[in-house]
């Protein structure tokens, strides 16, 4: 074969590589796609216990919460640690005749930790220890910043978790932990709670116990103690990250009239989404810790876990490379949907893909570093491929990726264009099945509408009513490969926008619009705490 033919083939085999990644993004196979992810939703929530998740949350907050608690947000890379004050329901001041906005939110003592593989892998008493470890740290600092004989807790701090996993409640401040996905090994059930304050508890001192009140001496140096150790934790609420995220903007923005947080969205080292549900459309054993006055609660639908993938599979969006991706991952069939769409697994995808493609050359000497699983991260791609320039990436691809054996260099120009490319088409189908998913979800929950085969555009929105004017439904994000993932943000919510536009006629009065909820994990948490007495 000549070189022209060579050239040739190898295009098309690059076009053809493209095209089983992206091939289905069009409005109509999106379209189709969502419509299958809300019949699909709308299955999982009535027969399923895995899917669909019950919180406590059968309350939104009003935005007049008040009050100091700690927050501690539990991801699938990192730990993050924090107080948070909630100012109540502020009027916004005036300046030179303007109004100007002021935060209702504030916050202090703010740490991040990453979760060490070792973390993930060694028995849950382990981890939890080290999560008590942080929280004291942060604790300590804030105590650092006060006179020693203040005590600005008291004895007990209230403290609200956001945990990035699924987990089964009956109440705001108890939790059992299911099989956790995301490269950790723990499986069994676990009280949550329990855990982690026994994993915070060797950092307090208890004032010694036969003290006698009446011996001077005694009593100083019980005082003393009382004023070196730590306060008490008392658990005020436990929740997943997306209800967190989807609290705390709930809270933050006081909503124009026509508008509302419809659902929580998490796109980061993993997804999932949360949304208000009837409590009529749920599996009857997910009703059962409900009150009978209670009409809508907040649902955790681990929409990624086995099942929710069907449409994918359906209409045959699913590649081969994700197929080994998931039968090579740490919990195969677990969380497909997500092997497809979250950050800890587009790099790999992307090596699966590029691996697949270089290996058509005859001629190419694969550097051995890109045999290994998992040896693309998903941030180098954000960081370094999607963002700078040619000279730039090609240098930082010879730098991390080296050929050992090859005479000549592997980096060509056609090999990082490529690897370029397949990077884009990965994160354009990210997005675009994210967007899918979303509008899939709030047709399921009637909060917009996908018209079928002889159906009428009138099927009545979540509030039972048709408002007058536009109506803004809010999609509260969070997580570091929506919200830094350069394009995805944005193509997410241009096929969010056509597939409301294209569903029905009867969304014309409809616009739903990704705002995100920085920091949700945390103020979430913070906010669901100081709305403990509302949810009991």
């Amino acid at each position: 074969m000549g070189t022209t033919d060579s050239t040739n083939q190898q295009e098309d085999d690059v076009a053809k590589t493209l095209r089983a990644l992206t091939g289905f993004i069009n409005e109509n196979t999106l379209l189709d796609l969502a419509g299958r992810f809300s019949e699909t939703y709308h299955d999982v929530a009535k027969s399923s216990i895995e899917h669909f998740l019950v919180t406590p949350v059968t309350a939104l907050p009003s935005g007049k919460e008040k009050g100091k608690f700690l927050s501690i947000d539990v991801g699938g890379t990192n730990l993050r640690a924090g107080f948070v004050e909630l100012l109540g329901d502020l009027d916004n001041g005036e300046s030179n005749g303007e109004k100007k906005e002021v935060s209702k939110i504030k916050r202090s003592n703010d740490r991040s930790w990453p979760i060490g593989d070792h973390l993930k892998m060694d028995q849950a008493e382990d981890l939890f220890t080290w999560v008590g470890d942080c929280i004291a740290e942060v604790i300590k600092e804030a105590l650092s910043e006060v006179e020693p004989t203040e005590s600005p807790f008291g004895e007990e701090l209230l403290l609200g978790i956001t945990f990035s996993f699924p987990m089964a409640q009956t109440c705001l401040s108890e939790a059992t932990l299911l099989p956790m996905g995301k490269g950790f090994a723990i499986t069994s059930d676990l009280n949550l709670g329990k855990m982690l304050l026994a994993g915070y508890a060797r950092h307090l001192i208890e004032p010694t116990a036969n003290g006698d009140n009446g011996a001077s001496e005694a009593t100083s140096s019980n005082k003393k103690r009382r004023i070196s150790r730590l306060p008490r934790i008392r658990i005020a609420a436990i929740t997943n990250d997306t209800v967190a995220t989807f609290a705390s903007l709930a809270y933050a923005v006081k909503a124009a009239p026509n508008s509302r947080v419809a659902m929580g969205l998490i796109v980061g080292t993993g997804t999932n989404a949360t949304v208000p549900m009837k409590v009529e459309h749920l599996h009857e054993k997910k009703r059962e810790a409900l009150a009978d006055s209670v009409e809508t609660v907040v649902i955790n639908t681990e929409w990624t876990i086995r099942g929710t993938d069907k449409p994918l599979i359906d209409l045959n969006i699913k590649t081969s490379w994700d197929s080994e991706l998931d039968k090579n991952s740490d919990a195969p069939g677990f969380q497909p949907f997500e092997y497809m769409t979250a950050g800890r697994y587009l790099g790999e995808i992307v090596r699966l893909v590029f691996v697949d493609v270089v290996a058509m050359d005859s001629e190419a000497c694969l550097p051995p570093s890109l045999s290994t699983k998992n040896a693309i991260p998903t941030r180098f791609l954000s960081e370094v491929v999607a963002r700078a320039d040619f000279e730039v990436v090609t240098k930082e691809l010879e730098k991390r990726y080296a050929s050992t054996s090859s005479p000549t260099a592997f980096w060509t120009t056609q090999r990082v264009i490529l690897i370029r490319d397949i990077a884009y088409a990965v994160q354009q189908r990210s997005s675009a099945l994210i967007a899918a998913a979303c509008v899939g979800l709030l047709d399921c929950v009637h909060d917009i509408q996908i018209d079928r085969s002889g159906e009428s555009a009138s099927k009545p929105n979540g509030n039972g009513t048709q408002k007058e004017g536009i109506e803004e439904l809010v999609i509260a994000y969070a997580g570091g490969t929506i919200s830094q993932y350069p394009e995805w943000l944005e193509t997410c919510q241009r096929w969010i926008d056509i597939l409301v536009t294209k569903a029905s006629p009867a969304n014309a009065s409809k616009k739903v619009v990704l705002k995100e909820a920085l920091d949700g994990g945390i103020i979430g948490a913070g906010v669901l705490a100081g709305m403990t007495d509302d949810i009991a």
